[in-house]
C-alpha cells in the first residue's frame, strides 16, 4: 500500500478543515466517525460511487480531519479529534452539534 500523507498537527489549517467539511458527504462521514468511532473505508453509507468516496476520504485526510491506517487489506478511518481539539478548541464539537440540529 502507498504511504498516505497526514499533515502534522501544527500544519492543519482552519480554512482546509472548513473547506473539507463544507461538502455534505464529507460532513456526514465526519459525523458518522465522530458518533461511532473508527470504521473501515467500505462501511460508510453514502450514495456516492467508491471512487468518489475515496476522493472525499482523501480531502478529509489531507485537511487533517481523519487518519487512515492500513490493517490487512482494509483501510481504517478515525477522526483526529485530539489534534483538532488542540488546534481549534471546540470546533469539531460545534460543527457536529450544528449538523445534528439541522438533521432534526
Amino acid at each position: 500500500m502507498a504511504v498516505l500523507h497526514h499533515p502534522e498537527r501544527e500544519a492543519i489549517q482552519l480554512a482546509s478543515v472548513l473547506y473539507a467539511l463544507s461538502d455534505p458527504v464529507r460532513l456526514k462521514i465526519a459525523v458518522e466517525i465522530y458518533n461511532h468511532g473508527e470504521k473501515s473505508c467500505g462501511c460508510f453509507h453514502t450514495s456516492v460511487a467508491k471512487s468518489t468516496l475515496s476522493h472525499h476520504m482523501r480531502i478529509l485526510r489531507e485537511a487533517g480531519i481523519v487518519h487512515t491506517r492500513p490493517q490487512g487489506t482494509m483501510r481504517l478511518i478515525s477522526l483526529r479529534s485530539q489534534d483538532l481539539q488542540e488546534r481549534f478548541p471546540g470546533l469539531l464539537d460545534s460543527i457536529v452539534k450544528a449538523y445534528v440540529q439541522e438533521e432534526k
